[in-house]
């Protein structure tokens, strides 16, 4: 089968229907052969009925089948595209950083809304994003709101993502990646006053991190284990509220069945009109609440 996969002359079409067969041999869906494709041939899915015959260099299908191959044995996707879509954006992702998901835009989108309802009349708002990973919340915000972000993450290997992606969307002068630990009390830039605090903190149990899919355990454990009962950075979060201009707006992503214990620990600190925010899924994903306002 691979001296056929190799023949001279192979063309993108059936390229692609022995792509699609060895990762379904694997488990893997279709999608991620049309994936794989586009990366090494430049040929959409869509494409092949009219451009698929067209033969494909030997050296394209041989990187083509190393990539396929390290799918096949589970790693994700993403890192092997080296790049994947949040809220209509690219950001480059690999091992080493979290991988961006649709819930999280749940996270996007409330901080975007409430940017640009907090300060009429153009004043410049801010926002700071703890466990930042990628930046893609962070960024996807300041893109769409034009406000300034501060960065946190303690990974130098997601910081180096992180740096990338502010690069990519042109941001140097709005968007800073810090590199420290939200478990230590703010200091410095991280002082604040921001308008918006934004954390998808690691939140799966320490004991459940072995149950995980293949996938998800190859990315890094220290933007996945979230502690003993996974609220350990829930709690330090708490302690974050002080950096929050009056009437500011915390908002988190929070693991299947957290919402209700993160949203007591959110009054506790005394946020005020705490919510919880459903995923498409119709899960509990996101937890948001608000400084009490100067005069109260």
């Amino acid at each position: 089968m691979r001296g056929e996969r190799m023949q001279d002359g192979m063309t993108a079409r059936a390229l692609y229907q022995d792509v699609r067969r060895r990762l379904a041999q694997a488990g893997k869906p279709a999608f991620d052969a049309a994936y794989l494709l586009e990366k090494h041939v430049h040929l959409r899915r869509e494409e092949l009925p009219l451009r698929g015959d067209r033969p494909v260099p030997e050296a394209v299908r041989a990187a083509l089948w190393a990539d396929v191959e390290r799918r096949a044995a589970g790693e994700p996707l993403q890192y092997l595209l080296g790049e994947w879509e949040f809220m209509g954006l690219p950001f480059k992702v690999g091992p080493g950083v979290l991988i961006p998901r649709p819930e999280t835009e749940l996270l996007a989108e409330a901080a975007i809304d409430y940017l640009k309802s907090c300060r009429p009349g153009g004043a410049v708002t801010r926002l700071l994003e703890l466990c930042a990973g990628s930046g893609c919340v962070a960024i996807s915000a300041a893109r769409a709101t034009g406000c300034e972000a501060v960065c946190l993450d303690y990974s130098t290997d997601a910081l180096a993502y992180l740096r990338a992606n502010i690069t990519l969307h042109g941001l140097e002068g709005r968007v800073r990646a810090v590199e420290g630990d939200m478990l230590l009390p703010p200091h410095g830039a991280l002082s604040g006053p921001f308008d918006v605090l934004l954390c998808n903190p690691p939140y799966i149990r320490t004991g459940e991190l072995p149950t995980l899919q293949a996938e998800v355990q190859r990315e890094p454990v220290l933007a996945l284990d979230g502690g003993e009962d996974g609220l350990r950075f829930y709690r330090a979060l708490c302690t974050w509220v002080p950096v929050l201009h009056p009437g500011g707006m915390l908002a988190c992503e929070v693991g299947m069945g957290q919402a209700e214990d993160v949203a007591r620990l959110l009054a506790d600190a005394g946020l005020q009109n705490v919510a919880v925010r459903n995923d498409y899924a119709g899960i509990g994903r996101m937890v948001r609440g608000f400084r009490a306002s100067a005069d109260q």
